[in-house]
């Protein structure tokens, strides 16, 4: 049976990201698919999966493909979620796009998470398979807990008669962290709390002052433990995820798995997967917000978690390590990878 390879080289730098958790994800997968796996480069195993863009990922990719080994590259960032990030990153956009470009290049297969990203990839003249594949979500981890809500109201002092608009995410303009912050001016009456973090020398000036903006209903505590996170999906009573572009939203997944009502701004990757007053509300800009937060907060709205949840247990781990192995299996037994009959999970 083969052996996958979870390299973890730069998850100090992005461990506390996305695609940390993805990298979490993938391991529960392989577990629940009985599939072996080793975070240990001089352990034997036939197939690396590469999640970074770091140099030290492009090398493990060379070095991999040269042993004779199967190479899985996760496409989780694109130049189109890199432009509104950190300081500098619109004028880097272009570097940063041949740079990935390479990095993916170097795998024998592709995977990123929705239909949207591979479409942007597919731009790329990449030239390798690109297969649409969740990051999944562990339905047997991300439970609502009453215990669990209490911790969370106690540790930041939140009554329980208080209604509380949850945010996750860096620190960044590209994850909407400015209308997170109008709509807390907006609705005093409700506590906005943002968790997450990033290095200041990285956070652009107007993000910087916009976290350090005070009022009495805001809230941003840095960065939690998947633990303490999981308290939080559990005590607040609405997800408010406004990013502006993303491949996927590893956190929005973690709120519909918690039966967290999910309030997200309406962008090309979640057109034909989420549907407004289906599964999720959507907005597109400030005054859509403003609408939408008091009505499903106040309960005017329909409640569509049960939906939401029902969706996205078609991200299930489970079904994420089934999708693997069929990769791996064309991957080794072919020596190449056609995804022709592959159907993403959605």
């Amino acid at each position: 049976m083969q052996k996958v390879l979870l390299y973890n080289g730069g998850m100090k730098v992005a461990g506390k990201s996305g695609v940390g958790r993805a990298m979490e994800h993938q391991a529960r997968a392989l577990e629940n698919a009985g599939i072996p796996y080793t975070f240990d480069t001089k352990d034997d195993y036939t197939v690396v999966h590469l999640n970074t863009v770091f140099p030290d990922s492009l090398w493990m990719s060379v070095k991999a493909r040269m042993q004779g080994k199967a190479v899985v590259y996760y496409g989780h960032s694109t130049m189109e979620d890199f432009r509104n990030s950190f300081v500098g990153s619109n004028m880097a956009a272009g570097l940063f796009r041949r740079w990935i470009s390479r990095c993916y290049r170097s795998g024998d297969v592709i995977i990123t998470p929705t239909p949207y990203s591979a479409r942007l990839l597919e731009t790329y003249g990449l030239n390798k398979p690109i297969v649409p594949l969740s990051n999944g979500i562990d339905l047997a981890v991300y439970k609502k807990s009453e215990e669990g809500a209490k911790r969370f109201r106690e540790t930041y002092c939140i009554p329980a008669s208080r209604k509380v608009v949850l945010g996750v995410g860096h620190y960044i303009e590209r994850k909407g962290i400015l209308d997170f912050v109008e709509m807390a001016k907006r609705y005093p009456q409700y506590e906005f709390i943002w968790f997450g973090s990033t290095p200041t020398a990285l956070i652009p000036p107007r993000i910087r002052r916009a976290v350090r903006t005070q009022l009495p209903n805001l809230q941003f505590p840095g960065y939690i433990s998947k633990e303490k996170l999981m308290d939080a999906y559990s005590g607040s009573d609405l997800f408010f995820f406004p990013t502006l572009e993303e491949t996927e939203g590893i956190v929005m997944l973690e709120a519909m798995a918690m039966h967290t009502p999910v309030l997200v701004r309406d962008i090309p990757v979640y057109e034909g997967w989420l549907t407004h007053g289906k599964t999720v509300y959507k907005g597109k800009k400030q005054d859509d917000f403003e609408r939408l937060i008091p009505a499903i907060l106040e309960k005017q709205l329909p409640d569509l978690t049960e939906e939401a949840y029902r969706l996205v247990g078609d991200n299930s781990i489970g079904k994420i390590g089934t999708a693997l192995a069929e990769i791996y299996s064309g991957l080794l037994e072919e020596g190449t990878y056609e995804n022709s009959n592959y159907n993403r999970l959605v």
